[in-house]
């Protein structure tokens, strides 16, 4: 997919628009694969991937913020938390 020179949405909508069109389910089971993989590689490895993981949870977080009713926010910053969490469990033991 080429960008439109006379498009002037920025990349950024491109991306999350073929997220929205992701299959929910191949999501879900993709990210626990990703995540379980995560939580068997060794420590420093593992924490630092969860810390990607985490940034892009972030970044995708910011670009849905405005959309998201403040339930949904919640949820997802538990989510991210939980996450830095993991991260820190793993750098600690």
């Amino acid at each position: 997919m080429t960008p439109n020179p006379d498009d002037d949405r920025p990349a950024t909508s491109d991306l999350l628009a073929r997220l929205n069109r992701a299959n929910p389910t191949l999501v879900v089971f993709g990210a626990l694969a990703i995540f379980l993989g995560i939580l068997f590689l060794p420590d420093l490895w593992g924490a630092l991937l969860v810390l990607v993981l985490v940034g892009a949870l972030g970044w995708l977080l910011s670009r849905t913020w405005p959309v998201l009713t403040p339930a949904a926010r919640g949820i997802r910053l538990a989510v991210i938390a939980l996450l830095l969490l993991v991260a820190l469990l793993k750098l600690t033991t």
